[in-house]
């Protein structure tokens, strides 16, 4: 040990390989003479590794490294063009296919028995993928039934978001494990992923033997349940799907689960040729940060930009960006109607009740309808335009749905499908109260200060 200098009597020098070995609370002295703090170049190594890698991991989960859409897309075509269509299935990838057949599902009480006539009906393969997944009567009831069809010898594959699931029993997942199904946890904490914490599985997906799939905004918790009868029971669509667009649901299902697990699922328990089931046109498609993060953005931006006569708008969490505002204000300004329900007082995050309203105002100035669901929370994510195209499924109309989540969404294009989801579009706009302008302004001043210091925290308001 060498000695300190002289008038430095407590602060000593330590050869590295004792300083490895002292007690972290030890490495710092104070200088006597200085009134100083004097650190060991090891200690502030450390320290620097530290906060550097801190800042790494912010950025790594706030931004995914690729360009966004910045600039408006040129309206060149209406939404009854056949252009239209064209152009999205080629741009958003899977391309639009016939032959399907939709059935919508309205709230707990509809959703939840044909989801569970679903599985009872596997007879070779079960592939499943949620964001919520959360303890109580229905998450043991799909438990139980998923399990069953394991122990049946049926192939049941769940991905469950590792977040979305915190809330769920372990002993559903001791359950299905033990019964021979497969469940992975998405993105679960660990060193070699941390970068990725950020990136959760928003996808809302479930496909019985590559023939029957499930889609919409709904999860696996009693909130779910029910028909939206008080605010404890939340207001919420999925849809039934039969038909080849059931085959680009499964493969948006396989995307992550190559990613979660490495292993390809193939063949034709998976995928096998499929008949006709109906005349409806339709395509699966997806997004995620690891590529086609612009993906949902982009869809909602042509239709937006394609519609001609109505937008009708079934948003959970509506905090658009600077860019989607915009092209919202232009169709309604070229004299599309837009109408958009959003939740009111019953909402589970108050902070994006405060960073929606915060963004109304040039949409309310354009004459864009504001109205806010009043018996309980309103969990609904459907699109309707001009009454051809109905865009359902996991994707929020916000940023993190745009830019972070994997999303999937199910398109639609159906004049008269079209027109039923209007019809309960009208039904949940009774059950609203409309904001306008005057209103808007003349909320409280507590209420602007909170909904522009919530806004701040999203730099695309």
């Amino acid at each position: 040990m060498n000695g300190a200098s002289k008038g430095d009597a407590t602060c000593v020098r330590l050869p590295t390989h004792a300083l490895l070995k002292t007690p972290v609370h030890l490495w710092f002295r104070t200088d006597v003479r200085y009134g100083r703090l004097r650190m060991p170049t090891i200690a502030l190594i450390i320290l620097t590794v530290a906060v550097t890698l801190a800042i790494v991991l912010v950025i790594a989960n706030l931004t995914s490294g690729e360009k966004k859409i910045e600039h408006k897309i040129e309206r060149l075509y209406p939404s009854n063009d056949p252009q239209f269509t064209r152009s999205m299935g080629l741009l958003l990838g899977p391309p639009v296919v016939g032959g399907n057949q939709f059935q919508v599902l309205v709230n707990g009480d509809e959703i939840f028995p044909s989801m569970m006539e679903g599985i009872r009906s596997a007879q070779h393969t079960i592939t499943f993928e949620t964001f919520i997944y959360w303890s109580g009567a229905i998450g043991e009831k799909v438990a139980h039934a998923l399990s069953e069809k394991a122990r049946a010898g049926v192939a049941v594959h769940v991905l469950l978001d590792w977040v979305g699931s915190s809330k769920m029993d372990k002993r559903y997942l001791e359950m299905l494990r033990e019964s021979g199904a497969e469940v992975i946890q998405y993105h679960k904490p660990h060193w070699t992923g941390l970068g990725r914490m950020n990136d959760r599985t928003h996808r809302k997906l479930l496909v019985i033997d590559g023939r029957i799939g499930y889609t919409g905004g709904v999860g696996i918790a009693d909130e779910w349940t029910g028909h939206a009868q008080d605010e404890k029971h939340w207001r919420d669509t999925h849809f039934r799907v039969a038909g080849p667009a059931v085959g680009q649901m499964q493969a948006v299902f396989m995307d992550n689960w190559v990613k979660a697990t490495g292993n390809v699922l193939h063949g034709s328990p998976y995928f096998p040729e499929i008949d006709a089931a109906g005349d409806g046109l339709a395509h699966m498609f997806s997004s995620s940060p690891s590529g086609g993060s612009d993906d949902m953005q982009l869809m909602y931006l042509m239709a937006i930009t394609a519609a001609t006569h109505s937008i009708h708008l079934s948003s959970a969490y509506f905090v658009p960006d600077k860019l989607t505002i915009n092209a919202i204000v232009e169709a309604a300004k070229r004299g599309v109607r837009v109408r958009v329900i959003t939740p009111g007082k019953h909402i589970d995050t108050r902070t994006v009740r405060e960073a929606s309203r915060a963004s109304w105002g040039d949409l309310l100035a354009a004459g864009v309808e504001m109205y806010e669901y009043q018996p309980t929370m309103y969990h609904c994510k459907v699109i309707v335009v001009d009454e051809y195209l109905v865009s359902v499924g996991s994707t929020n109309f916000d940023s993190r749905s745009f830019k972070l989540n994997d999303e999937a969404n199910l398109n639609i294009y159906d004049r008269d499908f079209a027109r039923q989801q209007t019809a309960i579009f009208d039904d949940d706009v009774a059950r609203a109260k409309r904001i306008t302008l005057e209103d808007w302004r003349r909320r409280p001043l507590a209420e602007k200060l909170l909904e522009r210091t919530v806004a701040l925290l999203d730099p695309q308001l």
